[in-house]
């Protein structure tokens, strides 16, 4: 009896040794790779009015060098309104809402072992600013399309035959009327004569 009890207690810290060993060993794949431990909005959250910054927090500090942060909104449109700012193992970013939908916080970041660690965070944002369709932007952008105003067509020259200058009566008027002068001179002349003629004895 007195041998065996030495035995054991020598046993006894050998075995807890081992089993504190075993225990340990399924966990130091999972201190190794750094996880997502919270976040604002939460995942999943549906929140009426728009944060300021969405946050991110994980389990061991971050690297702000290899560490990758997206925000984006409804038609994969980005969301961010700055660059990420690193305090230990958190990471906030200026939110820029817009309009109303499923909004996608994704990361990457690597780890002690050098396998990187994805995720993403979603939360709905149910009031923001409406989208405008793209056809009422164009056509609200766009100047309206009026045809310009017509300018009068040129004035056709006139197709009426303009008369010409009787220019051939004109001149015959003149020889008629010198003619008459000739003729009015030549009978005064002869009458002239005539007279003569009868005045001599």
């Amino acid at each position: 009896m007195g041998g065996r009890i030495p035995r054991l207690a020598r046993a006894v810290p050998v075995l807890v040794g081992v089993a504190l060993g075993v225990a340990l060993l399924p966990a130091t794949p999972a201190f190794a790779h750094n996880s997502l431990t919270g976040s604002n909005p939460v995942n999943g959250a549906k929140v009426a009015t728009a944060p300021a910054k969405v946050e991110l927090r994980f389990l061991a500090k971050l690297d702000p060098g290899r560490t990758k942060i997206t925000v984006v909104g409804p038609d994969n449109i980005p969301a961010a309104g700055g660059a990420p700012a690193f305090s230990g193992s958190r990471v906030s970013v200026p939110f820029s809402p817009g309009a109303a939908g499923l909004y996608i916080v994704g990361y990457q970041l690597p780890s002690s072992d050098g396998h990187p660690v994805k995720g993403e965070v979603r939360f709905t944002l149910t009031t923001g600013t409406a989208a405008v369709p793209p056809s009422v932007t164009a056509s609200a952008s766009a100047p309206p399309t009026t045809p310009p105003p017509s300018s009068p067509a040129p004035a056709s020259p006139s197709t009426t035959p303009v008369a010409a200058a009787d220019t051939g009566d004109t001149g015959r008027g003149w020889l008629w009327a010198v003619g008459g002068l000739v003729l009015l001179a030549a009978l005064a002349t002869g009458l002239v004569l005539r007279r003569r003629r009868s005045a001599r004895p």
